[in-house]
């Protein structure tokens, strides 16, 4: 099984930029799209997030095209990892 480090490490995103994880695995909906909106919010510009989810989280990407993200999902055995990063 690999790190969710090494996942990102073979995204696109950034990789000389800090790192901040959140994992809204256990979050019904529509919690994990508020949780990773309002983190994002909060983050410096130049902070990659990693979100760790048990399901694609579908809703969110329009929301993250609109704000001007970039992201990258993963989906493994046992959970779905998304990169996002200023775009």
């Amino acid at each position: 099984m690999s790190s969710t480090a090494s996942i990102v490490d073979h995204t696109s995103a950034p990789s000389d930029q800090p790192r901040e994880t959140i994992d809204v695995r256990s979050l019904g909906p529509p919690q994990p799209l508020a949780r990773t909106l309002e983190t994002l919010a909060e983050l410096p510009a130049e902070t990659v997030l990693v979100q760790r989810n048990d399901r694609v989280p579908q809703f969110l990407f329009p929301k993250l095209d609109d704000r001007g993200y970039a992201y990258e999902t993963v989906e493994r055995d046992e959970e779905v990892v998304t990169v996002i990063w200023r775009g």
